[in-house]
């Protein structure tokens, strides 16, 4: 059973920065993209920052030149680095994997439980 567990979330004021961590635990044989999201109360979750086996990423607007993507394939881990954060940052920010568990399986999605971020003065 893949689990994914999310960290570095927490308060700080407007123009400050976080650093997100999401490890996955249980045998994987390949992660495929990785991803994270993010729900604000009220709103539907939304696609923050992904990125492909290859590097590639993709970003929301809303967060395009302060938040940057990355990961570590060995450790089978994603990052987000969170700058300039903003008040309409704040949102439990979820971290995703497509990945196959097993040669022959397909691919599935995986979620963490979510961390809390919230940006205020």
């Amino acid at each position: 059973q893949v689990q994914l567990v999310e960290s570095g979330g927490g308060l700080v004021q407007p123009g400050g920065s976080l650093r997100l961590s999401c490890a996955a635990s249980g045998s994987i044989f390949r992660v495929n993209g990785m991803g994270w999201y993010r729900q604000a109360p009220g709103k539907q979750r939304e696609l923050v920052a992904g990125i492909s086996s290859y590097g590639d990423t993709i970003y929301a607007d809303s967060v395009k030149g302060r938040f940057t993507i990355s990961r570590d394939n060995a450790k089978n881990a994603v990052y987000l680095q969170m700058n300039s954060l903003k008040p309409e940052d704040t949102a439990v920010y979820y971290c995703n994997y497509k990945a196959r568990v097993t040669v022959e399986s397909i691919v599935g999605d995986y979620w963490g439980q979510g961390t809390q971020v919230t940006v205020s003065s």
